[in-house]
């Protein structure tokens, strides 16, 4: 049988990640008042970023009502791309030529830092370079790719449009043109947080788990965090890491929850050897991703819903799969796969596709990172980058891009 079929034991409702081997992070309870230089609240991937970057010269307190890794972390599929959501031409018309290209380019850049680290190191996460496949679809057609393709070029970055025929003939794929680019990579985003947790434990950083805060209060020396352990944190400078969950007081214009499902088929999973190096995506309103997985599973995800909750909801999550797997088979028809594992997870969007990064008004020495957009790992990278200077006294000069 051609296209997807599905296992009888599937793993409804369960991220693949969570099954990934070397998990383990050192978690402790807060019996105790704690003061430290920098208090991250969020163990996910944002605030695993944020504390390998600070716990080099911070002490560091990490703090999560859940286990590390339980967010949003275990819902991505983890193409890590330096591509935003809204194109380079479509940015250009938002926020403005200089500021558009800024912010492509540090998101270029934000993945080669992310190898960089995990290079240094030696994360064991599945860190595979990927070129980038981005096909025409229903709301970007060929000629916005064209015109796309070539705006990215004048400004150095690696990307070339490809018509029909040439799409066909490298790739097998029926569409009216695409994009191929250099530069992104893959991974598997739970081992990476929890290596990043594991070397900011070396540094000095401790995590506390489970420790909900319930209060931030700010003062001109620094910030108590109120828990329900009963004790309070202290500390010079505070991080909301909080993934998609936006923390109350905290505003965010234009910026929109959204619910996204995915699936991962068995390992070793026949597939086209292009498509092993590549990660494809479209220029569609709901747009398909897809990629390989080292051990050769096919992962796809889309079928984005503007709700909060949809997630949430068990019969539409067999919907939404069913539906992203008629959608690969229209479009790579020769691909036969066994459905492994299907989940969901909110995600987070903005007007602009870039994510908001920088203090919270009207609390002195309280940050937030919030990810909005596809490439949220990216901006995690991102985020560690400018809040890091922040911390020390220092001004990033591309933080005016994520004020929100």
């Amino acid at each position: 049988m051609t296209g997807a079929t599905i296992k009888r034991d599937l793993r409804t409702g369960r991220s693949l990640w969570a099954d990934s081997p070397g998990l383990g992070v050192k978690t402790s309870p807060l019996t105790q008042a704690v003061a430290v230089d920098v208090a991250i609240v969020g163990a996910g991937i944002s605030g695993a970023f944020m504390a390998h970057e600070l716990a080099r010269d911070h002490s560091v307190a990490v703090l999560d009502r859940r286990p590390p890794l339980r967010g949003s972390t275990l819902a991505s599929t983890a193409m890590l791309q330096w591509e935003i959501d809204l194109t380079l031409t479509d940015l250009t018309r938002t926020i403005g030529a200089e500021k558009a290209r800024r912010a492509y380019r540090r998101s270029r850049a934000a993945v080669d830092a992310l190898k960089r680290i995990v290079t240094d190191e030696g994360i064991r996460c599945g860190l595979k370079p990927k070129q980038s496949l981005y096909l025409a679809g229903d709301e970007y057609g060929h000629r916005a790719l064209e015109t796309e393709a070539q705006a990215r070029a004048a400004m150095g970055l690696e990307s070339r449009y490809l018509g029909p025929a040439e799409l066909r003939d490298a790739y097998g794929i029926d569409r009216t043109g695409a994009i191929v680019s250099d530069g992104s990579a893959s991974a598997d985003p739970a081992r990476l947080a929890a290596g990043l947790l594991r070397r900011a434990g070396q540094a000095g950083a401790k995590v506390y788990s489970p420790v909900e805060v319930l209060e931030a209060i700010s003062d001109p020396e620094g910030v108590t965090l109120t828990t329900d352990a009963g004790h309070a944190v202290r500390a010079r400078q505070v991080v909301f890491c909080c993934g998609y969950e936006f923390p109350k007081g905290v505003p965010t214009p234009g910026a929109k929850v959204i619910s996204s499902w995915a699936l991962a088929s068995r390992p070793r999973t026949p597939c086209p050897a292009w498509l092993r190096h590549m990660l494809v995506w479209e220029g569609s309103d709901p747009y398909l991703y897809f990629r390989m997985g080292g051990d050769g599973r096919l992962i796809v995800g889309g079928e984005d819903e503007a709700s909060a909750t949809a997630h949430e909801d068990p019969a539409k999550l067999k919907r939404k799969c069913e539906a992203i797997t008629r959608k690969l088979r229209a479009l790579l028809p020769d691909i036969d796969f066994e459905v492994d594992y299907s989940w969901a997870g909110a995600f987070g969007e903005s007007a602009t596709g870039l994510p908001q990064i920088g203090p919270v008004e009207g609390m002195d020495h309280v940050h937030t990172v919030m990810g909005f957009g596809g490439n949220g790992i990216t901006y995690s990278v991102i985020a560690s980058q400018i809040v890091g200077k922040a911390v020390r006294g220092e001004t990033d000069p591309d933080a005016d891009l994520y004020l929100g």
